[in-house]
């Protein structure tokens, strides 16, 4: 587990499996790379708390406990890749990992596939930078240009069960998003169904139908400011571009998206500071798919993002 600097604090609550270990024993599993004497130093110092109170190394875990665990790195060198230096090491965005799963803090503007060769994707990044790791496959997708939790399985028994539980809706995944003007409604349920298609470029794109896939996302309004409203946005259902077609179907388009907002607008934010889509996925709880304990993991908001967000007040 590591930390690129910023906020990234974890909490793991305790299920029935893990109740009984002794705190320390856990936290060795759980914090694989991390020195014994730093998860230890943790501990004394009161930095890592069970249901918000300090803890000794032989506490017995209780089933309902939630760990509050800061965020620390881990001590392993990145591998040398084979195609040239990469200068921003996807180790570094590390928000969670243990030895079945690896969830990363994903930048923008770069693909989860490479293409054609030319330039890496995070999975063949993340490949060269773990060589050991004999299994590494993405759970799910996020595209280029939106930043935030990323989950990778380490397993491949964790990855079936992430699959099973991704399509069964079990994880709750909150994403952040920019919406073009002033949003009314402190809550908003959309349920419109999406179908995708190709463009005659061979493009992918996405478009609201009834006859396509059921989708639903829960909107809820942060704040409003400068003609823009800031979203929570909670999937229910996890189709291609759900969060985008969404708001862009009632006249909310993403600020800064490509596909579906407004090209004129785009162009204008760019020269306002906001050069990408402003859409990242800020939150994700969800149970280990092989110990069933239950993690809540968050990303910040980027500097860009909240550069521009800070600029509309």
């Amino acid at each position: 587990m590591q930390s690129t600097g910023k906020a990234a604090v974890i909490k793991v609550s305790i299920g029935s499996e893990q109740a009984g270990q002794r705190l320390d024993n856990f936290l060795f599993r759980m914090l694989k790379g991390v020195p014994k004497s730093r998860i230890y130093r943790m501990l004394r110092e009161g930095e890592l708390r069970v249901s918000g109170r300090r803890s000794k190394p032989e506490y017995k875990l209780l089933e309902g406990d939630e760990i509050r665990i800061p965020p620390v790195r881990v001590a392993e060198p990145a591998a040398t890749p084979a195609h040239g230096p990469i200068t921003h090491p996807l180790l570094e965005r590390v928000i969670y990992r243990d030895d079945a799963l690896l969830v990363i803090d994903k930048p923008a503007g770069q693909a989860v596939h490479g293409g054609s060769g030319v330039s890496l994707g995070i999975i063949e990044q993340l490949r060269q930078e773990l060589p050991d790791a004999r299994f590494l496959e993405l759970a799910h997708r996020l595209d280029k240009e939106t930043s935030g939790i990323l989950v990778l399985a380490l397993k491949r028994s964790a990855l079936v069960e992430l699959h099973r539980m991704l399509r069964d809706g079990e994880p709750k995944k909150t994403y952040l998003a920019l919406a073009v003007g002033e949003w009314r409604d402190p809550i908003r349920h959309i349920k419109l169904s999406l179908h995708k298609y190709l463009t005659e470029d061979g493009e992918r794109r996405v478009e609201v139908d009834d006859a396509g896939q059921r989708a639903h996302t829960i909107f809820r309004r942060i704040k409003v400011a400068g003609g823009y409203s800031l979203l929570e946005a909670e999937l229910k259902t996890g189709r291609t571009h759900q969060i985008r077609v969404h708001l862009a179907a009632v006249h909310h388009p993403i600020a800064g998206d490509t596909k579906y907002g407004d090209a004129e607008l785009n162009r204008q934010l760019k020269y306002q500071g906001l050069k990408r889509m402003f859409l990242h996925s800020a939150r994700l709880e969800i149970r280990h798919p092989l110990t069933g304990a239950e993690l809540k993991l968050e990303a910040p908001l980027p500097a860009d993002l909240q550069g521009f967000l800070e600029s509309l007040d």
